[in-house]
């Protein structure tokens, strides 16, 4: 939806300004969804594992969210290279990404796109999630998804794949598959399409646990992963506070 640009300002304070494109400047769907995801940012920020919030409005009637500039590579691209950054810091991205996720929840609010690419590490392994242009509300019952958010299938829930109606398990759930594929390096249920990742997702029958692609993940770290991907939202931790205290109780944090 937008470009990221370094901008400085007249005291050269550099900040991430993030630049709707030109060939949207007319489509409200995404206009709307550009400035929703401004506004949660907003109320989110305080928090250090969220990218941090400055202003957001327009430039010559393109709209813009001016953010705090961090410098980072996002975790699929470190994990891709295998950053000695991750195999130093990989307990405390586990930690920070979730305890990120459930700021968010706190405040009433479901990521609905986490993945590795929304995940921001620095050289220092500290975290920041971003791109919340999906992000909605929690609902006080599940709700019913609009075809227009779809998400990214491979860390999408099933719930959301087969369009029933989501709460924040779906953030529970793409936590799990993040965690599980940057412990083990592989996805946990591969496929080229959606159908094909649904259909892994709920007849398991080829499914792998992680400690079998790497032996070194402790057993409660396991369990912790394995209760997020459940298929089942009633059957995955009933809140990210309780999967956090899992978290770095298997850790040992």
């Amino acid at each position: 939806m937008a470009d990221i640009w370094l901008a400085t300002d007249g005291n050269h304070r550099a900040y991430a300004l993030r630049r709707m494109h030109e060939r949207l400047r007319l489509n409200l769907f995404a206009r709307r969804r550009f400035l929703r995801g401004c506004e949660i940012l907003a109320k989110l920020s305080d928090h250090e594992g969220i990218i941090g919030y400055v202003e957001h409005g327009k430039i010559e009637g393109r709209l813009y969210c001016l953010m705090e500039y961090v410098e980072a590579d996002n975790l699929k691209d470190l994990s891709a290279r295998q950053d000695p950054v991750l195999a130093e810091n990989v307990a405390q991205v586990l930690i920070d990404m979730a305890v990120a996720l459930e700021h968010m929840h706190t405040n009433g609010f479901m990521h609905m796109d986490f993945k590795p690419e929304n995940v921001l590490v620095t050289r220092n392994g500290s975290v920041r999630l971003v791109d919340f242009d999906l992000a909605q509300e929690i609902p006080e019952k599940p709700a019913k998804m609009t075809k227009k958010n779809p998400g990214t299938p491979a860390y999408m829930a099933p719930e959301q794949l087969l369009g029933q109606p989501v709460t924040h398990h779906v953030d529970i759930f793409a936590y799990g598959v993040t965690a599980y594929e940057l412990l083990t390096g592989c996805k946990p249920f591969p496929g080229d399409t959606p159908a094909e990742i649904l259909k892994r997702q709920l007849d398991r029958s080829d499914f792998v646990p992680p400690r079998e692609h790497n032996p070194d993940i402790p057993p409660a770290m396991e369990k912790v992963i394995l209760r997020c991907i459940e298929k089942l939202p009633s059957d995955r931790h009933p809140v990210m506070g309780v999967m956090v205290r899992e978290l770095k109780a298997a850790l040992y944090v």
